[in-house]
């Protein structure tokens, strides 16, 4: 049985005459085989139609006819001299087994395109997933920093906090060494109150007494007071400094300056009167001290 050309075959399995040349050619003119995958293959190609420049007896493989180069016709140049003609039956079977090889090239196409589909679904699922870690991992180390921070922001401020004590006992010690030591830490035992004097007519009157020491009472701005007994020629400066050891630090750990109020008469004690001793300021025997926060300037 006579078999049809590449070209035929493609033809009479419904394939474009044009397109069929194009994939004779573009395949090296390999076989029906291969131009048929290369047809599935490029089916969808905008320009799959589209005519190659090159003479069709070089597409095909074959030489020009005398036809196809315009030359004169000799005796047995007649279309398909020497080629056996097929009959309707063997033409048929021909096609049947072109359909069939076309059907089992589409089968693998498909099947190709299912495993290629297959394997990006997998690509996909493993990118996302890739992906999903590292977004966990970038999370966890996003909060690590922030902890990481909100420590070193603490060890921070509890360092803040531990110079501002320093400070406040450096300024303590400074001023206890200023004025003579630790004010007032031993109180001493308090003055006896002398017993009226009898009058006598026969005598002269008693003279004024000397006191050493005198007793100061201190009320602080939150109702409650501070007693302690000085010496007499100590400086008003003493009985502040004893105020501002004993009166306790207040919210924020700092303290603000103090000022000394005398009860009554009412008087603002200034800070050339903080050199003065108790006893010239009138504060012997004993007072009473109102304790007030300094105002600025």
């Amino acid at each position: 049985m006579a078999e049809l050309t590449a070209l035929e075959s493609l033809i009479e399995m419904g394939f474009p005459k044009g397109r069929a040349e194009k994939a004779l050619a573009l395949t090296g003119n390999q076989g029906i085989e291969a131009a048929m995958d290369w047809l599935m293959e490029h089916e969808d190609d905008p320009d799959v139609d589209e005519p190659l420049a090159t003479p069709l007896g070089h597409v095909l493989g074959r030489e020009p006819t005398p036809s196809e180069q315009g030359g004169p016709k000799g005796p047995g140049s007649a279309v398909g001299e020497g080629k056996p003609v097929l009959t309707e039956e063997e033409r048929q079977e021909q096609t049947k087994r072109m359909l069939e090889l076309v059907a089992q090239k589409q089968r693998e196409r498909e099947e190709r395109e299912e495993r290629e589909a297959l394997e990006r679904e997998r690509q996909r699922r493993r990118q996302g997933q890739e992906l999903s870690a590292a977004r966990q991992r970038l999370q966890e180390d996003e909060m690590r920093r922030a902890a990481e921070e909100r420590k070193r922001e603490k060890a921070e401020e509890l360092a803040a906090r531990q110079r501002v004590r320093e400070k406040i006992e450096r300024d303590k010690a400074e001023r206890a060494k200023k004025y003579g030591g630790n004010v007032g830490s031993q109180p001493s035992p308090p003055a006896a109150e002398p017993g009226p004097v009898p009058s006598s007519p026969s005598r002269e009157p008693p003279t004024k007494r000397e006191y050493d020491q005198c007793r100061i009472q201190v009320r602080l701005p939150d109702g409650t007071s501070l007693t302690q007994t000085f010496r007499a020629r100590e400086q008003l400066a003493a009985v502040r400094l004893y105020v501002e050891l004993h009166r306790g630090e207040e919210p924020g750990g700092g303290q603000d300056p103090v000022q000394l109020l005398s009860g009554f008469p009412r008087r603002a004690f200034s800070e050339a009167d903080m050199e003065r001793p108790l006893q010239e300021l009138g504060l012997v025997p004993s007072a009473v001290l109102i304790v007030a926060k300094k105002c600025p300037g």
